[in-house]
């Protein structure tokens, strides 16, 4: 895995998406989102992506300029048709105009159809918490999950994250409700690397440890029947409000010719908010258990895992970094 400098995957992660067509703005927001993730160790929702991406826009299923259509249907709610485009703009526009509504009225949601892979829910879940305000997003996915004693993939992965301010600084968590994200199998098969027992099935509904026979098969909900739940019960509440498609009719973040039918959900609130940092100190100062070191807060280890990487580089797979370096040559050849 090469050790690149933050800036030289920036510098050719724009170049790409400027051959394909993204305006200068949003080639910035989609490229921070993507170096994000990469860069706090989250290679999942990293530049593994970008390729696709490409080839979505290619193909046609992806506007790499619009920010969707945006309607009102009640003071504090935003009904956002994606119109395909890239998942970083379209859901900033929205968050930032439901920022806007909360600040005169104290909350406002964003229920979303129709808009690209949004990515790490957390890249928004930070922004806002730094604006002093608090952020709960959700998304939906393909069915990639199977149901709490299931063989075959029913539900999606169906993250949620949560920023706020703290008082002294920001809180942000962010998870599936998955056991591991797809994209951390495809990152296993791309690296030859065996998941853990227990994660995933394959195609024929059997335990397995091959990451590359898990891309066809099913992942497992975490924690068993309650991370089911969970999940399940975000896709019914996400796929109600959005009017978008549920279970194994989702299409369009894994594929590269499918137009994107997922959902996506933002609220921000905006109300004063009694300090927490306090609290949040006295977790770290607590004992720590067998096998662990200290206890820490969520969040915490991204954010300096991305501190280290704008220091001393990012490590990328082998095989990311190399057909980044083809689609790079590619659009060279393009403008030359």
């Amino acid at each position: 895995m090469p050790l690149v400098p933050a800036s030289q995957a920036s510098e050719i992660a724009d170049r790409i998406l400027t051959a394909a067509g993204v305006p200068p703005d949003n080639a910035a927001l989609q490229r921070d989102l993507l170096l994000d993730a990469e860069m706090r160790g989250i290679a999942s929702h990293g530049l593994l992506r970008l390729p696709r991406l490409v080839e979505r826009i290619a193909n046609g299923v992806c506007d790499p300029v619009t920010s969707g259509r945006h309607d009102w249907t009640a003071p504090g709610v935003l009904r956002v048709d994606g119109q395909q485009g890239l998942g970083p703009v379209v859901a900033q526009a929205a968050i930032d105009a439901i920022a806007a509504r909360a600040a005169s009225q104290g909350v406002a949601l964003a229920a979303i159809a129709n808009a690209q892979h949004i990515g790490m829910l957390g890249f928004y879940a930070d922004r806002v918490a730094a604006a002093g305000k608090c952020l709960i997003a959700f998304s939906t996915s393909e069915a990639l999950v199977h149901p709490w004693g299931g063989r075959r993939a029913m539900i999606g992965t169906n993250p949620i994250a949560i920023g706020l301010p703290t008082g002294e600084g920001i809180f942000m968590m962010d998870t599936a409700t998955s056991i591991i994200s797809m994209g951390e199998v495809h990152d296993h098969a791309n690296r030859g690397v065996p998941l853990a027992p227990g994660l995933a099935l394959d195609a024929e509904g059997n335990p397995t440890t091959d990451a590359a026979l898990a891309r066809d098969g099913a992942i497992a909900p975490f924690g068993g029947a309650k991370g089911y739940a969970l999940g399940l019960a975000f896709e019914l509440l996400l796929t109600a409000l959005t009017g978008s498609a549920i279970g194994r009719e989702v299409k369009g973040t894994l594929d590269s010719t499918e137009p994107c039918n997922k959902a996506d959900l933002f609220i921000v609130i905006d109300q004063d908010l009694a300090p927490v940092a306090g609290f949040l100190d006295l977790l770290r100062r607590e004992a720590p258990a067998a096998g662990f070191s200290e206890v820490r807060i969520p969040g915490e280890r991204g954010r300096e895992l991305r501190r280290r990487a704008l220091e001393d580089g990012i490590l990328i797979a082998d095989v990311t970094w190399l057909r980044l370096q083809d689609l790079a040559a590619s659009a060279e050849t393009i403008k030359d």
